[in-house]
């Protein structure tokens, strides 16, 4: 089969590689429709994450159709429509029972990082009966795409997290695809002002058309001054963390009202400053989180009801053997106003 493979730090090709087998009763062989790139396989190229080692096909994201299935698989069968999960999970271990899925001991985020991904025309699913979901006929394949990953991290680690209320004041720093994940399943809450802050314009456009109230550019160093202005100097009730880097965790810092809520969805590669000499007597929350993927159940239900567009954020499209054009597209977003990609695997 062919598949995407991690060669080392800025090296990648397509190459062909024996179809997966079962491995454990549990598995599920796979036929990949569709699948796309996440901002952590561009880390992974960077040789950020220590864990995933060259040689391994990439990708976590996708939807496809159950070729085989183990013995102990119980909830599936050969043909059935599937969207994979970006995070595999056991469904017994201690942090399962917690429902924090993203932390279960033999599974968690492994597809394109410990084990191999979801950009070949195959790929095993450990734990199937609880790493996938069934698709209901006629459903909309490159909506679907958007819920293995990109929507659930959005409304989980930005909008639960943050603790998104009626009325509430929240701003969205990072107008990449999750913070605009973030935006539209923010939404949900009907809070009065969403203000989405970023660098590109492009993207800001984009966040205004999806239901941002305001929009800041921030490349004039002002966005702190600029939102404590719109909001009578008192800051915002939440303040959702979407790019990763140190200034944008310190702006959160500056903007956020005493009583609220920083959820950092960011992968932060390196330290960032906390400023407790002014945010000790503020009564802030600060959390963070990986995916647990323990909404998509409700996020197919808000697709299925039309609450919610996920094809949105989808602005380009290949095929399989095009996916090399597809990470340079994506890689280089600011000039080709790249959000989410699809790849179409096998049509």
């Amino acid at each position: 089969m062919k598949a995407l493979v991690y060669l080392g730090p800025s090296k990648k090709a397509v190459e062909d590689r024996p179809k997966p087998k079962l491995i454990e009763t549990t598995d599920a062989i796979v036929r990949m429709s569709k699948t796309t790139i996440c901002g952590t396989d561009l880390h992974i190229l960077k040789g950020d994450v220590a864990t995933c080692q060259p040689g391994r096909i990439l990708g976590h994201e996708g939807v496809g159709v159950i070729e085989q299935i183990g013995a102990a698989v119980t909830a599936f069968k050969p043909g059935d429509h599937v969207l994979i999960s970006c995070i595999s999970a056991c469904g017994k271990c201690m942090y399962c029972r917690k429902a924090m899925y993203s932390h279960c001991v033999t599974g968690g985020w492994i597809l394109g990082n410990s084990i191999d991904g979801t950009q070949a025309e195959f790929v095993r699913i450990p734990y199937a009966d609880s790493s996938l979901y069934p698709i209901p006929e006629g459903a909309d394949e490159e909506a679907l795409v958007m819920l293995s990953d990109i929507l659930p991290t959005g409304f989980e680690c930005g909008v639960l997290n943050g603790k998104v209320q009626p009325g509430n004041s929240v701003a969205i720093v990072g107008a990449g695809p999750i913070g605009l994940a973030a935006l539209l399943t923010a939404q949900f809450y009907s809070p009065a002002e969403i203000i989405v802050i970023d660098l590109d314009d492009n993207r800001l456009e984009v966040a205004k058309r999806f239901g941002a109230t305001a929009i800041i550019n921030s490349s004039d160093g002002q966005a702190a001054e600029t939102v404590m202005k719109m909001t009578g100097e008192r800051g915002v009730d939440t303040a959702i963390e979407a790019v990763g880097i140190p200034i944008t965790f310190e702006l959160c810092q500056k903007i956020i009202a005493p009583g609220g809520t920083i959820a950092n969805i960011g992968v932060h590669g390196t330290k960032v400053d906390l400023h407790l000499e002014y945010l000790w007597s503020r009564n802030i929350t600060i959390t963070t989180r990986l995916v647990d993927t323990v909404s998509t159940p409700m996020l197919l239900n808000g697709l299925r009801s039309h609450k919610i567009d996920p094809k949105l954020l989808i602005t380009h499209r290949f095929k399989f053997d095009k996916i090399i054009d597809a990470y340079e597209t994506f890689s280089h977003a600011a000039n080709t106003k790249a959000l989410k990609v699809i790849i179409e695997v096998q049509g």
